[in-house]
């Protein structure tokens, strides 16, 4: 994509959401689990990548939703896949080749192996411990492979439907069937820890697929009801506001903790906190006028924003810890090798392995003409 073609809104919206998740493991590292700002840091990297599920829902919608109103047909949604697999698995599978090596490196034992190169790593049961950060790559491509199934099959269903309305009947279809997923999981297998509820819930990609279904959802709304999308975009960022509040702040003043709640936590919590998120994406999407020292950074991190969710955790993280530990460095040396370290890594990986990969992809044109 020419930069001229990218909506700075959106970009703005991935940078914050990898600054979030690289400030949030960086802040963990260095305070330690007891520290009293490590449930901010916490949140702060949980809420990065809820972000990044809604606006990767968003994208992806909004192109679906052209591909649906056309020749919609299984070669339309191969070369669809084919896009979005040049966009991800050559940097997964790189990193996690060199999370492996490490690994074996430090001496540490990885179990279950080959789910990883699956994306199986958290299908339908909790994290495996290698590799952590990766668990949100599953729930993306198991997203690019599901929705647009499921809506061939909608199409084929009611074949003589409004397609507008196949459309967003199937994406609410899904966003309900995760909540009865995530309803039946709680009946059966209560999680009454964050700790579990980490691993056994948020995690796990059957529970989590309707995050990315929220934000095609909005990608119809968007196309559809433009008008309706542009005169409530300051009412419903306004409204995004009060709902992060209310996530980061009330959740704890109200005492609504997954001890007392923990149907509220295994069911509600996350779909609520992907339409919060939803919520800004009427004023940013339309966001273009910036000047360009604005607008260059923000563009920068968001360009690097997949290698950067890759390396600084897993390689330049452990390997700090590891090597050059707070304690042996002060903190602030700590802090600046590391960010010097993880968008070094990460700019020469996206210049020279990531972008090259997505060059070679088919047009775009050939998945909505």
């Amino acid at each position: 994509m020419n930069n001229s073609d990218r909506v700075f809104g959106l970009d703005l919206m991935r940078a914050v959401a990898i600054l979030l998740v690289v400030i949030g493991h960086l802040g963990w590292a260095v305070g330690g689990e007891k520290h009293s700002l490590s449930p901010v840091f916490a949140f702060s990297s949980f809420l990065g990548v809820e972000i990044f599920f809604v606006l990767s829902g968003f994208l992806i919608g909004r192109i679906l939703v052209r591909m649906f109103s056309g020749d919609f047909s299984v070669r339309q949604i191969r070369v669809f896949l084919k896009r979005r697999w040049y966009r991800t698995l050559p940097n997964y599978y790189l990193i996690l080749l060199a999370n492996i090596a490490i690994a074996a490196f430090l001496g540490y034992e990885i179990e279950q192996l080959s789910k990883y190169f699956l994306f199986l790593q958290n299908f339908a049961w909790p994290m495996l411990p290698f590799f952590t950060e990766s668990w949100s790559l599953p729930i993306e491509e198991f997203a690019y492979i599901v929705l647009p199934g499921t809506l061939l099959i909608g199409l084929l269903t009611a074949r003589n439907g409004s397609r507008k309305i196949i459309f967003i009947c199937v994406v609410l279809m899904l966003v309900l069937a995760g909540g009865i997923f995530k309803y039946l999981n709680h009946i059966n297998h209560p999680t009454p820890t964050i700790d579990q509820w980490n691993l056994g819930v948020k995690s796990v990609v059957v529970f989590r697929i309707d995050s990315i279904c929220i934000g095609a959802a909005f990608a119809w709304i968007s196309i559809f009801c433009a008008e309706i999308w542009a005169k409530s975009k300051y009412l419903l960022a306004g409204c995004g506001l009060f709902g992060i509040g209310f996530y980061f702040i009330g959740v704890g003043y109200f005492r609504l903790l997954i001890e007392n709640y923990p149907m509220f936590w295994n069911v509600f919590y996350l779909p609520l906190l992907s339409v919060i998120l939803a919520l800004f994406l009427p004023l940013l999407s339309g966001w273009n006028s910036v000047a360009n020292l604005v607008a260059r950074p923000i563009t920068y991190i968001s360009l690097i924003s997949y290698s950067l969710y890759l390396v600084h955790y897993g390689i330049v993280l452990q390997l700090m810890n590891e090597y050059l530990p707070v304690g042996i460095v002060s903190v602030p040396i700590f802090v600046a090798v590391y960010l010097m370290a993880t968008f070094t890594i990460s700019t020469i990986l996206y210049k020279f392995y990531e972008k090259p990969m997505m060059d070679r992809r088919e047009p775009r044109e050939k998945i909505v003409n």
